[in-house]
């Protein structure tokens, strides 16, 4: 590779840090079918479930506002069933603990950016036991608009006191390119739930299966 070291780097959570969309994309269409009454399709999957927040994500399904009740009940439920599905079962995406090694000898700052609560944040970073590495985190609590709007990557750089043109970002879905080129950050795309060509066109500068020689790349 021969991209610029960035002075930071902005990881999106799930698909990046661990292949777990499957566990999601199963819960998203047992509770889509029993609360909404939607059978969801993998281009549902591919273009309105994968990336957001989830009162944004009930939206693109329904095409309507959901209510807050809705959203409660939904979050409790989909989230709930995820972290069964997931539990014992998550794994760090091959190379990623090199990686993130390589970044901290070399003093590059890493940041979580994720449209997860904080249980599911939680829930991820102890099972994958890297929460060490991260010097903060953006969850969906802490943005008004999530992906695709480039506010999250915005408020992931300025947690360093830098700007999205500074950093090198890690997505694995569409809406979650869209929002870190939107935010001026270069994007390198884990294909764990996408083809690659679908996230160049997204706005992913290189796309690559997982992080096996990241930390080669680091140390040149």
């Amino acid at each position: 590779m021969t991209m610029t070291i960035p002075r930071a780097v902005l990881f999106d959570m799930d698909g990046v840090l661990t292949d777990n969309n499957h566990f999601h994309r199963q819960a998203w269409k047992e509770l889509a079918a029993e609360l909404l009454a939607l059978d969801l399709s993998e281009d549902d999957l591919n273009h309105k479930v994968d990336g957001g927040r989830n009162p944004e994500i009930l939206e693109r399904l329904t095409g309507t506002v959901p209510s807050a009740e809705l959203i409660a009940r939904f979050e409790d439920a989909k989230e709930g069933r995820y972290r069964e599905l997931a539990l014992g079962n998550l794994q760090p995406v091959p190379g990623l603990r090199g990686y993130l090694e390589g970044l901290k000898e070399r003093q590059i700052p890493a940041v979580i950016v994720t449209s997860a609560g904080r249980l599911n944040a939680e829930f991820g970073l102890e099972a994958l036991g890297i929460a060490p590495y991260f010097a903060g985190m953006i969850r969906g609590e802490h943005v008004q608009r999530g992906k695709p709007d480039p506010q999250p990557y915005q408020m992931g750089a300025a947690l360093l006191g830098l700007t999205g043109a500074d950093c090198l970002a890690h997505e694995d879905a569409v809406n979650g390119v869209r929002s870190a080129s939107g935010a001026g950050c270069r994007v390198v795309a884990l294909t764990t739930t996408q083809r690659p060509e679908v996230l160049t066109a997204a706005g992913a500068a290189l796309t690559v299966p997982d992080f096996t020689d990241w930390q080669r790349w680091l140390n040149g």
